[in-house]
């Protein structure tokens, strides 16, 4: 894997084994002329294709990094309920991408670009987000930059929320998340209750251009047959993923 200077390339992240969705959005990156794409994590768990996946993506040899959901598929340590997704993806997945996946390092630097999947310290947390008892809000900037503190990249990637998002730093930083190429809503119960919706089933990704000193973001929504990957969810017994997945809501 071999990446030089990032001037426009694809931002992917959070997958989570829908193939139906990561097959349309690398028709839409190679329709808009993108050469170079990364991938931002949480790759393969969920109830839908997680082997397919991976089948599908190590090939192509993408920059990637692992994510949170990623490590619950190899960690030995990991606690897995029989019957569970976790328990059906393990089963599904080989020993060749596992190896895949804990290969991956927790985050990348290409210059002044960094990939991270929840913040550089902490694949689990959220970058831009706060969680409340109240719900979901945005970080204030002065909340976001301890985070970053000895962090000299001018552009930051994460993922894990699943929402669309670019935030400018007083340092003249620029903070990006894709979205989610193939979960657009989902429901959590930590730190307290929660929901991250998209609002609409769409994949999503990001396309950024350099200019000058500073960069361009491109959040695209890409239509696919979310109506199929519904259909599949519902198939492995998660009738809640079926949700999302047709609405983009929780």
């Amino acid at each position: 894997m071999t990446v030089p200077r990032l001037d426009r390339f694809a931002v992917l992240s959070d997958i989570h084994g829908n193939l139906f969705a990561l097959d349309a959005v690398l028709a839409d990156i190679a329709a808009q002329a993108v050469t170079q794409t990364v991938n931002l994590g949480d790759h393969l768990q969920g109830p839908l294709d997680p082997a397919g996946t991976a089948d599908r993506l190590m090939p192509l040899d993408l920059p990637s990094i692992r994510g949170n959901c990623d490590c619950l598929l190899y960690e030995d340590s990991t606690i897995v309920a029989a019957g569970s997704t976790l328990a059906a993806n393990r089963q599904a997945l080989t020993a060749q991408h596992k190896r895949w996946l804990s290969a991956m390092p927790q985050t990348l630097t290409f210059g002044d670009v960094l990939l991270c999947h929840g913040t550089p310290w902490a694949d689990d947390v959220y970058l831009l987000e706060e969680i409340t008892p109240q719900g979901v809000r945005m970080k204030r900037t002065d909340e976001i930059a301890p985070t970053l503190h000895g962090i000299a990249a001018r552009l930051v990637l994460c993922g894990h929320s699943h929402q669309s998002r670019a935030v400018s730093m007083p340092n003249g930083a620029l903070l990006v998340n894709p979205g989610s190429v193939g979960l657009p809503a989902y429901t959590e119960e930590s730190p307290y209750p929660h929901a991250m919706e998209a609002g609409s089933p769409h994949a999503r990704y990001a396309i950024l251009t350099r200019s000058d000193d500073a960069w361009q973001v491109e959040h695209r929504a890409v239509v696919y047959d979310w109506e199929a990957a519904a259909q599949l969810a519902e198939c492995n017994g998660r009738s809640d993923w079926a949700a999302w997945l047709r609405a983009g809501r929780a």
